[in-house]
């Protein structure tokens, strides 16, 4: 029978996996991303025994799984096995927390050491008592403490971005993505490093309200320097926040005229009512209206029509139907479907076109070009000039058991899992492609970089990062998040793109198929440069699952901000946590053979 401390512990754990969810679409709650692990942390440290590790790891896994499974509940529209077993793996990165406060790293644990020259005193251990001589509940061991669950936070959310290829959507600091003047601090640590705030300040408002509640001498006055220091560093990021605001704002820069196609055609076979044709004549249709309503405008406003013509034209992931051959030396063919539909649309005038589609591996076999027999496929980004020259950027970051199935070949039984899950034949898997140049084009008389990602590769920041060079440079991103229907998932991966952004300064186009097509300038922000109105495609009601069109303005920096994250990445995030980690261990307190534990107040 569980006791009331054990029930008191599990609210707690619950209450925090739940307001952790809270915190992003489809609820929007960033407020309370102040609050939302104060019932958590002290049902972690108020854990002690030969036991607290692994019931830490169990209460931090059970908020973890709860709230992954709250957030991550749309991957029920593609696979109920998924949307069981991956929060349930999620939580193992919060129990991993769980089991560090509750032991390392736990504030509440009564340590005193026995004198020094003692025989539970070394030499090292006087040195580092000299050095860092905190007493337990005191401001200062409250910082430390502080700044070490914040940093093992920071360093697991790392983690799970990274292993087993990873899946890093949603930490903390994402719950930021409507709170610019915040989110602005992620060009220096990246997302993470806004988490590792949040985690520092709650941590000290708990310890805080501990001290204040434990008895005390009469007389004497209970230091809060730790709660201001807390404060001080919260005020510090919303002034370089409002800072970046404004300088952001200020570069010189060029603006980029392009245009979004957004059909929002059903991924399901049993809702889908386009044949590849209907499809490909929705993108002549859709893509030739918005051009005709572009050299109307002109010309009622007396401009030229050039003035305002996009200078990129922009079709999400796999667009055209027919697939790309290319082959080693760089020539390449397309399905006669492709050609006719981009010669339909180059009529219109001179553009950049900017698309998704497959791309396999071709040989040449006399005039002709076939694809080469156990050769690559790759779901690319294909970017063609007004002259049809063709650059290819091959993804690199595919999606498991979506375009990608590891071991397929000698675990069949795989691809009648995903057969079964997904609702669609397994015709092989993606290649991962491997170079990291950015790709180069032309606008307003301007050579622009191109920074690529396809699908969900602009919620990895890693891989971003690698792309970023001097001068001006746009993120594009082809996506399509149509698997999952009319889900949070859409505006959670525009929610973790729109950091990718602000990380790296540079501004971003993007196109989906289903998803939130938009335009995001340096700072995070989807305001168009001159009159401040979203340049988001949504319907009347505000919803982006709509088929619609966008004429685009953005800002280009000519010379971009070299942020912090561009040149260190999460090496930053890395070194805390690891400092962390080795500060819990070299600090930690060797408890004399008399001294019970003490307890915080009830």
């Amino acid at each position: 029978m569980p006791t009331r401390k054990a029930l008191i512990r599990l609210a707690g754990a619950l209450s925090s996996g739940l307001l952790v969810a809270g915190l992003f679409p489809p609820f929007h709650a960033p407020g309370l991303a102040w609050v939302a692990l104060l019932p958590l942390l002290p049902a972690l440290w108020s854990l002690d025994g030969k036991r607290a590790s692994w019931q830490g790891f169990g209460l931090g896994w059970l908020a973890g799984s709860v709230s992954s499974g709250v957030q991550f509940s749309w991957l029920g529209e593609v696979s109920w096995v998924a949307a069981v077993l991956l929060p349930l793996y999620l939580g193992c990165f919060w129990g991993l927390f769980g089991a560090f406060a509750a032991t390392l790293g736990n504030p509440w644990h009564k340590h005193r050491a026995a004198p020094p020259g003692g025989p539970h005193h070394s030499r090292r251990k006087r040195l580092l008592a000299a050095v860092l001589p905190t007493a337990p509940g005191s401001p200062r061991l409250c910082l430390r403490s502080a700044f070490c669950h914040g940093a093992i936070w920071a360093g697991l959310e790392w983690l799970r971005s990274w292993l087993f290829s990873g899946f890093g959507w949603n930490p903390l600091g994402v719950a930021f993505h409507d709170t610019l003047v915040m989110a602005q601090a992620a060009d220096l640590l990246g997302a993470l490093g806004l988490s590792l705030l949040l985690v520092f300040t709650q941590a000290v408002m708990v310890q805080a309200v501990w001290r204040l509640r434990s008895p005390s001498p009469a007389g004497t006055r209970r230091p809060l320097w730790d709660v201001a220091v807390a404060a001080l560093l919260v005020a510090l990021v919303l002034g370089y926040g409002k800072a970046r605001l404004a300088s952001e704002g200020r570069r010189e820069s060029v603006r980029l005229h392009s245009l979004l196609v957004q059909l929002n055609i059903p991924q399901d076979a049993a809702e889908m009512q386009w044949d590849d044709l209907e499809i490909h004549r929705a993108y002549e249709d859709d893509t030739l209206a918005a051009l005709e309503a572009v050299k109307q405008a002109d010309a009622l406003a007396g401009k030229p029509a050039a003035r305002q013509w996009p200078e990129w034209v922009l079709w999400p992931e796999s667009a055209l139907r027919g697939r790309i051959l290319r082959t080693a030396d760089g020539g390449w063919g397309a399905g006669q479907d492709n050609l006719n539909t981009i010669a339909q649309v180059r009529a219109a005038g001179p553009f950049t076109l900017i698309y998704g589609a497959t791309e396999l591996e071709a040989e040449a076999k006399g005039d002709q070009l076939v694809a080469t027999d156990g050769g690559h496929m790759y779901n690319s980004l294909a970017v063609m000039d007004p002259s049809d020259e063709l650059q290819t950027f091959r993804k690199h970051h595919l999606v498991i058991f979506g375009e990608t199935i590891p071991f397929v070949e000698s675990m069949p039984f795989l691809k009648k899992i995903y057969e079964q899950q997904s609702g669609t034949d397994y015709n092989g898997s993606f290649s991962s492609g491997d170079s990291f140049e950015p790709l180069s084009l032309n606008a307003a008389g301007q050579a622009i970089g191109v920074i690529p990602s396809v699908c969900f590769e602009d919620t990895v920041p890693r891989l971003t990062r690698l792309f970023a060079r001097p001068g001006p440079q746009v993120i594009v991103n082809v996506t399509n998040d149509g698997w999952f229907r009319l889900s949070a998932a859409a505006a959670q991966h525009f929610a973790n793109a729109r950091f990718r952004v602000i990380e790296l300064r540079r501004p971003m186009l993007r196109c989906a198929n289903t998803g939130v097509s938009a335009a995001v300038n340096t700072c995070g922000s989807t305001a168009h440069p001159d009159t401040g109105a979203p340049q988001v495609i949504t319907d009347a009601s505000g919803s982006p699952f709509t088929r619609r069109t966008l004429l685009a303005e953005l800002n280009v920096p000519l010379k971009p901000t070299v942020t912090l994250y561009a040149l260190i990445g999460d090496g930053g995030i890395m070194l805390l946590a690891s400092l962390a980690l080795a500060m819990s261990l070299l600090t930690r307190p060797r408890p004399h053979p008399d001294t019970p534990p003490a307890h915080p107040p009830h």
